[in-house]
């Protein structure tokens, strides 16, 4: 699978976002195309620039109609109708759903009163769709994002002088990391925070892959500081079915009872959790207690979060972001005298049966488990030679 990953230590908007995608690759002929069949009467730039050194490509929307206000129904009749692809239709419609939620908390409002004022313009509605597009052209399977440098001071809005992150971007970035560096002024719009909340899996360091190419989006201002582009790095996962990159929970219990603790380990393991495990440690004021760490794929990492809270003590948890190297590996059924047997291979040749598969020829032939997995073990060799 394929994947992109946000470097957004300068911010991120949503020019830079397509200018980065299309300075990865994208095809910017059939982009301006697929943009030009919205209808808004705008049109597209995209010329190569320097940010301090760094060769990058900018972005522009030139010109279109001059309605500035409009409502998510009329945003997204416009997606529906535009041609473009079904999944690049998706996620440009999922980045407005997300834009007018949080501005409808912003403002006390119900979604469907959002006036989309700035990001309701036409250059906020083809950056967005611009990089669902160039997503989709780049055929990008999963979006990783890095924590998001916001600026900090002021910026000027529709509602007035606002401090930055912006009262929008502030809402859309809640519980992604962040962080102010660099010049006084807003370095990730709601329209960059949009796209990267609602398309990214996961927010941390950059995930295992191997790299194939790169694009740098170039922001307004050249600061003297740092290059101010979004970079992009496009590569591919290991090619193993689990995640590479994994969200990894743990809370430490000294008043669950064992049989609480079980069940939560059965739970979590139903709602999707990689792997669970329960560790005796000894807590603060000397109290044995039990280390409850759950391995998630980062997509499921709120669901077992909540699903924690719910079935034990706990009052908090800590969660953080890890490299977990897999082997790519592929199944085969083994006959055995007592029924089939999956067998797991793995790429380099090493092999080992299905406990589950094991698990149930045991108890239905009453024969001991080692004896189950030993004639599979048996049986997949004589098939292999």
């Amino acid at each position: 699978m394929k994947i992109c990953y946000l470097d957004a230590f300068s911010g991120i908007s949503g020019d830079m976002t397509v200018g980065a995608l299309v300075d990865a690759g994208a095809d910017s002929q059939i982009l301006v195309q697929s943009l030009e069949a919205l209808g808004t009467g705008a049109k597209f730039e995209i010329e190569k620039t320097k940010r301090r050194g760094i060769a990058a490509s900018k972005f522009r929307v030139v010109g279109g109609e001059g309605k500035t206000h409009r409502h998510l129904k009329h945003i997204l009749e416009i997606i529906a109708n535009s041609g473009i692809s079904e999944r690049a239709q998706r996620n440009a419609s999922a980045v407005f759903q997300r834009l007018g939620e949080a501005e409808a908390k912003v403002h006390d409002v119900s979604i469907e009163k959002v006036h989309f004022h700035e990001v309701g313009a036409v250059d906020s509605i083809c950056d967005i769709v611009g990089a669902s597009i160039c997503l989709d052209l780049l055929d990008i399977g999963a979006v990783y994002c890095s924590p998001i440098n916001v600026g900090s001071g002021t910026v000027k809005t529709e509602h007035g002088i606002l401090p930055v992150p912006a009262p929008a971007t502030s809402e859309l970035l809640k519980g992604k990391p962040i962080y102010a560096r660099g010049p006084s002024l807003e370095l990730a719009t709601p329209t960059g925070a949009a796209i990267a909340a609602t398309l990214a899996v996961d927010f941390g360091a950059l995930p295992p892959m191997r790299v194939i190419a790169s694009g740098y989006g170039a922001g307004d201002h050249d600061f003297p500081e740092h290059a101010n582009v979004l970079r992009v790095l496009i590569g591919e996962t290991s090619g193993a079915a689990e995640s590479t990159t994994v969200a990894v929970l743990e809370a430490n219990i000294d008043d669950s009872s064992p049989q609480v603790l079980g069940y939560a380990m059965e739970r979590l393991l139903e709602a999707g959790a990689l792997d669970v495990t329960l560790a005796s440690v000894q807590m603060k004021k000397s109290r044995p207690g039990t280390l409850l760490s759950v391995i998630a794929r980062p997509e499921d990492r709120e669901a077992l979060a909540r699903l924690i809270f719910e079935e034990t003590s706990t009052l908090g948890l800590r969660i953080s972001s890890a490299e977990r190297r897999v082997k790519a590996r592929h199944s085969v059924e083994i006959a055995t005298p007592h029924g089939t047997v999956r067998m797991k291979i793995a790429e380099n040749g090493s092999f080992a049966p299905e406990y589950e598969d094991c698990r149930k020829l045991a108890r239905e032939s009453g024969l001991p488990l080692k004896q189950i997995l030993a004639e599979a073990n048996l049986a997949y060799l004589k098939n292999s030679r």
